[in-house]
């Protein structure tokens, strides 16, 4: 009669091929498709606040956040994948912009953009307290004054005696510009800025709530929706594109390190527990998008590859080895086939 520990490794070689042959083929589908309904069968008796803790899942988001957002492959692929964007998809002819976003959405939210009337009053409250900003106000009024004097002396250039009229006042203006650089002048034209600012703000508030802006903005979208995708490339170089996504990724860097970015993250997982900590884990998938067939489909997309590969090579029959060596040669094991 055989030893025990001979019984034992036949029996070992005998569930690694069984192992093996459930991970082959078309048995693999079958094995991979009963698996998935059994843990679903499971979750669906797990409640999700039962199993994760509120302060775990918020650490589970943080390391997240913070391994992937910073990971260097991240890092190397954001420019690449501008350039490659601009080279091979944005250089389309065969879509055009109104094919690729509704129009139905655009104006929806032009709508709302240009109906926050409390984020344009707040807005254009605080540019007027910076001079800097208030200085470029005076100089844009000013040069739509001196474009309109200049179109008026043109044009008064062609009728006698109006000419000389439009020299004087020209010559005015130049003596006073230069009488600003004393300190009460400047005083003066410092708050004439502000002024300025200020008829600007009120200028463009009026433009906002009263002027057909949302139309225009809807007719600008209208000229350009029959148009290819490649057209944007008009309003942006390639080099324009690599360095706003470089910046924009920098500025998500950046942000997420900040002590403030991780109480807002806290206070998302807090929200999503609110709202979805009683379900239970299978109830979950269907709010998520998914469904058991769209998890056996995904495993079954990429686990047949891995798997050959793993058996060419062996890796994969010394691995089931491995985990199940322990069991057959355990003393446990090895006195019951010894009939003790």
């Amino acid at each position: 009669m055989p030893e025990p520990r001979e019984i034992a490794e036949r029996l070992l070689d005998a569930q690694v091929d069984f192992v093996l042959a459930e991970v082959s083929g078309d048995r693999f589908a079958e094995v991979v498709a009963r698996d998935v309904e059994s843990v679903l069968g499971v979750a669906d008796t797990l409640i999700f606040r039962d199993i994760v803790e509120v302060d775990q899942a918020k650490q589970t988001v943080a390391t997240i956040i913070d391994l992937i957002g910073g990971s260097p492959v991240l890092a190397d692929m954001v420019g690449v994948f501008a350039d490659s964007i601009y080279d091979h998809i944005a250089n389309n002819n065969e879509y055009t912009l109104g094919q690729v976003v509704d129009r139905e959405p655009v104006e929806a939210l032009l709508e709302k953009i240009f109906g926050m009337h409390q984020a344009q009053e707040r807005i254009l409250d605080r540019l007027t307290e910076s001079p800097l900003v208030a200085t470029v106000a005076s100089k844009f009024v000013d040069k739509l004054i001196s474009d309109f004097m200049e179109a008026n002396k043109q044009f008064a250039g062609k009728i006698p005696g109006v000419s000389s009229l439009i020299s004087m006042g020209q010559s005015a203006a130049k003596s006073a510009k230069k009488a600003t650089e004393s300190t009460f002048i400047g005083d003066m034209a410092g708050k004439g800025a502000v002024f300025a600012l200020k008829r600007t703000n009120n200028a463009i508030r009026e433009m906002l709530r009263d002027a057909p802006v949302h139309d225009a903005a809807m007719e600008f979208w209208d000229l350009h929706a029959d148009e290819p995708v490649s057209g944007l490339r008009d309003y942006l170089s390639q080099r324009d594109l690599n360095e706003l996504v470089l910046l924009c990724y920098e500025i998500a860097v950046t942000t997420r390190e900040k002590e403030y970015f991780g109480l807002l993250v806290e206070e998302c997982v807090e929200v999503f527990f609110t709202k979805y900590g009683d379900y239970t884990l299978a109830a979950m998938l269907p709010e998520l998008g998914l469904s058991g067939a769209d998890i056996t489909t995904e495993i079954l997309r990429y686990g047949p590859a891995v798997i050959d590969g793993a058996k060419r090579n062996g890796v994969l029959s010394k691995l089931i080895r491995e985990r199940l060596e322990p069991f057959y040669t355990s003393e446990q094991v090895l006195a019951i086939l010894g009939g003790e």
